[in-house]
């Protein structure tokens, strides 16, 4: 059956190419009409330790995605409507005022995206009409999968056994090329809201560390990455990089929204293995996205535990303590302790970090400061550019030692991250200037280093650089 008429309700999937629900809803119906909405609830809303749910980076990569993909529909004689209100209620109000018959979207799994969607069906279905669902955000299809969602392994390499080297990963949903329907009713498209109207300041110099909001530079990016640079053939050696660009791919951020689909990524780096090169490196980029699935599948399986203190093994709490002043000089990078300052400063000035760095600075504030890590956790959430609720808690858990990890107590010793990571101190000097004066080997045992000797390269302790809110003990089985 063909529909007169449908709305496409884009969520975290702000693309053309591999869309799905895009693409049934154009082979289902005469006219789409896609809408995105700025909830209010998300957009202006606090997390439960009061941190802003979006910060400044991932607002600012938000609008330029929805300003990207306005764009790209223009192109092919659509618009994309943008509100800003409670999702459910526009688009029921717009489905009524546009005789609409079913709305299209991409499934969310976590609860608050949840209530949204069972909130907007039940109004729908007053109506008589319908939600459609689809899937968008991972590698894998889960119908695929050799076991239902509750029986995915909990542990990473077991999940990978058994699903890489059976499952066939799915082609993308090819992007739209022909002309839309325009939108025949009236309907006034929307302003997208700068930065300013929604409350954000000092906005002119926020540096996204690279990052472009939208498909057009996420679809650039990964072109440039496999194709231009062939830093992909260098990734595994790399990866734990922590200045510059190409260390990684950095696709996150535009996986995190949507704006770069997974099989699109897959699709390519298998072009590029069968072009150019295949070796450890290309698949190890697969592998990453194996992770993000196993994450989102845990996502699913263990619903609202994963933003539990217990995590998703439902620990009872036997150490953890919410101290604010602590926390707050962690998150400050004010800690005293260089590697972890350094990555802290970073994520405070660009909303990223390395995946090294975020390892590092979790472990620190969970099992060293042994402070609650749903406060590090959230914190995250506020201020990541590419903050993605699965990936985001389900690496939390994994760190704190409430998770999915074949390794009991898994830590970081700092000393030997830092040694092995920024082994020349390029790092820490960059984003802690204040001690660039000292070599890097003494750089690395910072915390050994006697007042004298300190003040001797420029540092006084508590003046331009804080004293340590730990001590160093030998330790042992640390990574």
């Amino acid at each position: 059956m063909i529909r007169e008429r449908v709305i496409v309700w884009f969520r975290q999937d702000l693309r053309l190419h591999d869309n799905e629900a895009l693409f049934e809803a154009i082979r289902q119906s005469k006219e789409v009409i896609p809408v995105f909405v700025l909830d209010e609830r998300q957009i202006f809303g606090k997390t439960s330790f009061e941190f802003p749910k979006i910060g400044k980076f991932r607002m600012k990569f938000l609008l330029e995605s929805i300003e990207d993909l306005r764009s790209n529909l223009k192109k092919l004689g659509s618009d994309l409507i943008v509100r800003v209100g409670h999702t459910e209620n526009i688009l029921i109000n717009i489905a009524n005022q546009t005789k609409a018959t079913a709305v299209y979207c991409n499934r969310e799994r976590t609860e608050e995206e949840v209530k949204v969607q069972d909130n907007l069906e039940k109004l729908l279905w007053q109506e008589g009409k319908e939600l459609l669902y689809f899937r968008g955000k991972m590698l894998y299809y889960t119908a695929d999968l050799p076991f239902p969602v509750t029986h995915t392994p909990d542990i990473f390499s077991q999940f990978r056994k058994e699903v890489e080297r059976i499952i066939p990963v799915r082609d993308p949903f090819p992007t739209p090329t022909k002309q839309f329907q325009p939108i025949s009713v009236p309907l006034n498209s929307g302003e997208i809201p700068t930065m300013e109207k929604l409350g954000f300041i000092d906005v002119n110099n926020i540096d996204k560390s690279g990052f472009e909001g939208g498909e057009t530079a996420a679809l650039k990016r990964l072109h440039d990455y496999l194709w231009v640079s062939e830093g992909i053939l260098n990734y595994k050696e790399t990866r734990n990089g922590m200045l510059g660009r190409n260390f990684s791919s950095r696709f996150s951020a535009w996986l995190a929204l949507g704006c770069l689909s997974p099989k699109m990524i897959y699709q390519e780096i298998r072009r590029f293995e069968k072009e150019r090169m295949a070796n450890e490196s290309t698949y190890w980029l697969i592998f990453e996205l194996l992770w993000r699935d196993f994450f989102r599948l845990m996502g699913k399986k263990y619903k609202s535990k994963i933003f539990q203190i217990g995590g998703t093994r439902d620990l009872e709490n036997h150490y953890f303590k919410t101290n604010f002043e602590i926390f707050q000089k962690w998150a400050d990078g004010n800690t005293g302790v260089p590697f972890i300052d350094a990555n802290m400063k970073e994520l405070n000035s660009t909303g990223f970090m390395s995946n090294r760095g975020r390892q590092v600075v979790a472990s620190f504030l969970a099992k060293d400061l042994k402070i609650n890590w749903l406060l590090g956790a959230e914190y995250f959430e506020s201020v990541l550019i590419d903050y993605d609720v699965c990936s985001n808690y389900g690496n939390w858990n994994y760190v704190a030692g409430v998770g999915s990890d074949p390794r009991e107590d898994r830590s970081f010793n700092i000393q030997t991250q830092s040694s092995k990571y920024d082994h020349n101190g390029q790092f820490v000097k960059h984003w802690l200037p204040e001690l660039k004066q000292i070599p890097a080997d003494k750089l690395i045992a910072f915390n050994s280093l006697s007042a004298n000797e300190l003040s001797s390269y420029g540092v006084n302790l508590g003046k331009n650089y804080p004293f340590s809110i730990i001590s160093f003990p030998k330790y042992s089985k640390r990574f």
